[in-house]
């Protein structure tokens, strides 16, 4: 009996040791960066409360869309002293605001995520915190200061519902990196989107990524930066960053007429900046566009809002879609309030979006190929391919009929295969398409 015992003790302690905190499910791995497809949670658009409940309870539609890292926006508690109600006004590193749920309901959402084959990172905001942060109390000098002494909000900005953090301070930078570990180590992230990175120092970044990995047990780390500084790799270490230019060139071209081939050289600019492996975020929308207008209203139609998300994912990766976009939702969204988004609106635009991003992800010659381009004013053109599978990828960037001429040779009088209809097509010399008609080819 003695030994029967022992032995029930024994499986129940490797049990136990079996599922710690940080282990994560059989199937779950983080994505190569080059091969992710990222999924921006508002939590503001899923429930007026309890929201982390219910991004929960759709972890099984994001991932069905195509997701396979989860970026959640801020989920602390929020300041009350001159508060606009901003998430990224953050008066506690280490809580989670009681409008979204507890810290055991995150642990939850990232379990599941981990079981959906789904990595999770953090909205992280490390260049200011809420007025009556914990740190304000006493610390005042972990925090910009006047010549008089007192705490000024970020220099150049209208945020005056933030203090503005001393990075001179040595104290304060080892606590913000403490606060990251926290959310690594207990809670099981898989690593941040960081805040107007570029206001923050670079070997901050550095010194931060580097223990973020070091306590990450053996597991992989993504760190997104939303900024465009070439430091945010070569000093920083992030894995991606924003591509700012490409979205500014993106509604030059589709809203106010600018020729179709400078998405081409946007491309070509943005990726010669940086080190080769490291990849620019791509997106028709987010959380800050979002108030301004849906993609919808942008881009003029749903068939605008799709021909413009073809445009700026196919061409060289880095995908991302916020959290409504995929329903079409109509409307902007502020997300310093509740919005609700009825996501079985639009059922159509949402099998669009998954045959789109499933393509994406089965052919990694269309997310990661080598890129030929094919300049012209009114059509997106271009070929990718990986010697294996070739693709030829048309994108007409207005609402009107147009033509595009001169189809490359190559891709002329042969059998092709349209990869939104199943078809087999045959090109000549011209391709009529119709407003904001885009099309996917395969030799």
């Amino acid at each position: 009996m003695r030994k029967f015992l022992s032995l029930v003790c024994l499986v129940a302690l490797l049990s136990s040791c079996g599922t710690s905190k940080n282990q994560l499910a059989s199937n779950y791995q983080l994505p190569a960066t080059d091969d992710v497809v990222m999924y921006q949670v508002n939590p503001r658009v899923f429930a007026p409360n309890n929201s982390l409940r219910a991004v929960e309870q759709r972890v099984e539609a994001i991932s069905d869309l195509g997701a396979n890292v989860m970026w959640v926006m801020p989920i602390y508690p929020i300041g009350k002293i001159k508060s606009k109600n901003s998430p990224y006004s953050i008066s506690d590193y280490k809580k989670v605001n009681p409008e979204f749920g507890t810290i055991a309901d995150m642990k939850s959402l990232v379990k599941t995520c981990h079981a959906h084959g789904m990595s999770v990172i953090l909205d992280w905001v490390a260049n200011h915190t809420a007025w009556d942060n914990v740190w304000m109390k006493n610390h005042k000098d972990w925090y910009t200061q006047d010549a008089d002494g007192n705490v000024i909000f970020p220099p150049g900005t209208d945020w005056t519902d933030v203090a503005d953090l001393n990075y001179d301070n040595r104290e304060m930078r080892a606590a913000m990196i403490d606060a990251m570990k926290f959310w690594v180590t207990e809670v099981g992230v898989d690593g941040f989107r960081c805040d107007v990175a570029d206001q923050v120092p670079a070997d901050f970044w550095h010194d931060a990524i580097t223990e973020l990995r070091k306590s990450a047990g053996g597991r992989r780390i993504l760190m997104l930066a939303e900024g465009a500084n070439p430091d945010n790799f070569t000093v920083g270490g992030f894995d991606m960053n924003y591509a700012w230019g490409f979205m500014h060139v993106l509604d030059q071209v589709f809203v106010k007429g600018n020729k179709a081939s400078d998405l081409i050289d946007c491309d070509k600019r943005e990726y010669g900046e940086i080190p080769k492996g490291k990849i620019k975020l791509r997106f028709t929308t987010n959380h800050d566009e979002a108030t301004k207008y849906s993609t919808v209203q942008q881009f003029g139609s749903v068939d605008g809002a799709l021909a413009a998300f073809v445009a700026t994912t196919f061409l060289h990766g880095g995908m991302l879609v916020y959290g409504s976009q995929e329903v079409a939702y109509p409307e902007k969204i502020n997300f310093f309030n509740y919005v609700p988004v009825d996501w079985d609106s639009n059922p159509d635009v949402l099998a669009t979006y998954k045959k789109l991003i499933a393509l994406y992800k089965a052919n990694p010659a269309i997310s990661k190929g080598n890129l030929e381009t094919y300049p012209d004013d009114n059509v997106l053109a271009f070929e990718k391919t990986d010697y294996v599978n070739d693709f030829l990828v048309l994108v007409n960037v207005r609402n009107s009929k147009q033509s595009f001429k001169n189809v490359p040779g190559q891709w002329q009088n042969t059998n092709l295969t349209d990869m939104m209809t199943g078809r087999s097509i045959r090109l000549g010399i011209d391709v009529e398409l119709a407003p904001f008609q885009y099309m996917i080819l395969k030799k």
